[in-house]
């Protein structure tokens, strides 16, 4: 099994910047490729970005391109999600996931999930 810990969600005013941490326990080996969604309230959990587990390769969805950027760290069995110029349109629960396929956007792909952390932009 392996267990998933959001932290570093918050308030920020629009165009500010938050940085996002997960980290990951148990048989962190199981699970290769990592990724971000949110949701917001009402609306589906989109996919935000993934990262294979060299950390070389990386994957955003068209919105968050050039804002946001996603890394990990193996040697502390956590990933980071870096949020900057921030919108209120950002405002959600984001969620950190583990999967297999770190090119697959698709909640489908990931096997474990964090219990989310919000982040709330302000205008």
């Amino acid at each position: 099994q392996v267990q998933l810990v959001e932290s570093g969600g918050g308030l920020v005013q629009a165009g500010g910047s938050l940085r996002l941490s997960c980290a990951a326990s148990g048989r962190t080996f199981s699970t290769t490729a990592m990724g971000w969604f949110r949701q917001a309230p009402g609306k589906e959990r989109e996919f935000v970005a993934a990262i294979s587990w060299s950390g070389l390769s990386t994957y955003y969805a068209d919105s968050m391109q050039g804002r946001f950027t996603i890394s990990r760290d193996n040697a502390k069995n956590t990933v980071y999600l870096q949020m900057n110029s921030l919108k209120p349109e950002d405002t959600a629960v984001y969620y950190c996931a583990g999967g297999k396929t770190w090119t697959n956007a698709q909640p489908s792909n990931y096997d474990y999930w964090g219990q989310g952390t919000q982040v709330t932009v302000s205008s």
